[in-house]
């Protein structure tokens, strides 16, 4: 009897164990449960403080090339796309024209000169006649005139021969300025037509090069304050290559009412020929640098009912939520005034999972821990 109610008794203490088991392992497992983060030191690095917009590049000089006497082209002296210097002949009109409209006014220039001449040295001869009364008194007047007609003739003629040789050179188009070519609008034997307003080339100086681009009106007391140290300006016309530096030689000396901007510009180097007139660039206007700011990634900043804060690790591989103060972003960079230090960790990615004194397992960035 005693032994049936000893075998129950073990039966039951048994079935309680196996039953109160499985609790007791989730109980263990929930335990050692760690959250898989990844996370970034706190740095400290020079930060700039800069102003973004989107800008657009302009040609610093660009001529508009057009023909100054009509004829026909004889001669093209460059392609589309070149590059050429000032005065160098890009295209030739027929210059037989000219060549002979000058011939005739140098004769036309000679020959009155000639009658100039002869009729200075009768006024000479007239004059002895006229003082010793042998000659009539308009007689005297007659010659003076006809003096002076032939000469102010000759400063006409002189004039028209100017002209012609003027002529005579414009029919030789040359580059006003250096710079590349475009699209070139005549051909060999098209007639131009003297001084249209349609370009037959133009020219752009492709360096250095201007970005211009605005600024919000509620920037422009920093761009003041900041601007006598001599702000620099970055665009990133490409990916994968590094950004151009340039130097800001511009700023408009009024607001944009219709738009609230002010507009600003940049000059650059542009030896490479990277910045294209037209060209739409993203600008970055650096107009200080702070030197050792605190950061930390972005990423690692989360926004709470009491402000900004990051998850700090501590040596236990326990996490901390701390309330930072974030001045700025630049760059996926938070720059931080208060609450961290250099060196401590935070998390970057995983925060949603976390709470105040959870266990991390830190992974690498892109990987498994």
């Amino acid at each position: 009897m005693i032994e049936g109610r000893t075998r129950t008794g073990a039966l039951l203490a048994l079935t309680l164990l196996i039953a109160a088991a499985p609790g007791c392992a989730t109980k263990k497992v929930q335990r050692i449960a760690r959250v898989a983060v990844t996370t970034a030191k706190v740095e400290q690095r020079d930060m700039p403080f800069a102003l973004s917009a989107t800008g657009n590049v302009e040609a610093i000089r660009t001529a508009s090339v057009g023909s100054q006497v009509g004829g026909v082209v004889t001669r093209l002296s460059f392609h589309e796309g070149d590059f050429v210097r000032a005065g160098q002949v890009l295209i030739q009109v027929d210059p037989r024209p000219f060549r002979e409209a000058l011939d005739q006014a140098l004769g036309a220039l000679a020959r009155d000169r000639a009658l100039a001449q002869a009729a200075q040295n009768e006024v000479q001869r007239s004059r002895v006649l006229h003082e010793q009364n042998v000659l009539s008194q308009s007689e005297w007047d007659q010659k003076v005139s006809d003096a002076l007609s032939t000469a102010a003739t000759v400063r006409a003629d002189s004039a028209a021969a100017n002209n012609a040789r003027l002529n005579l050179d414009y029919s030789s188009i040359r580059a006003p300025i250096t710079g590349r070519t475009g699209r070139l609008m005549v051909h060999l034997g098209d007639y131009v037509k003297a001084s249209t307003s349609d370009p037959l080339v133009t020219i752009i100086q492709p360096h250095p090069i201007r970005v211009a681009f605005q600024i919000p009106e509620r920037e422009v007391p920093l761009l003041q304050r900041y601007r006598g140290q001599n702000p620099r300006i970055t665009v990133l016309p490409d990916s994968g290559r590094a950004p151009l530096q340039g130097k800001l030689v511009f700023v408009d000396n009024a607001i944009d009412p219709g738009t609230g901007t002010l507009l600003v510009k940049g000059e650059f180097p542009n030896q490479d020929g990277r910045l294209v007139p037209g060209q739409f660039v993203d600008v970055r206007l650096v107009l200080f640098v702070a030197p050792r700011a605190i950061v930390v990634p972005s990423q690692a900043v989360s926004n709470g009912q009491q402000g900004s804060y990051v998850y700090v690790v501590n040596p236990d591989s326990t996490v901390t939520p701390r309330t930072i103060e974030v001045e700025r972003t630049v760059d996926q960079m938070a720059v931080v005034t208060r609450g961290l230090s250099p060196g401590e960790p935070v998390v970057t990615d995983g925060q949603m999972r976390l709470s105040p004194g959870a266990k991390i397992l830190i992974r690498k960035a892109g990987g498994k821990g």
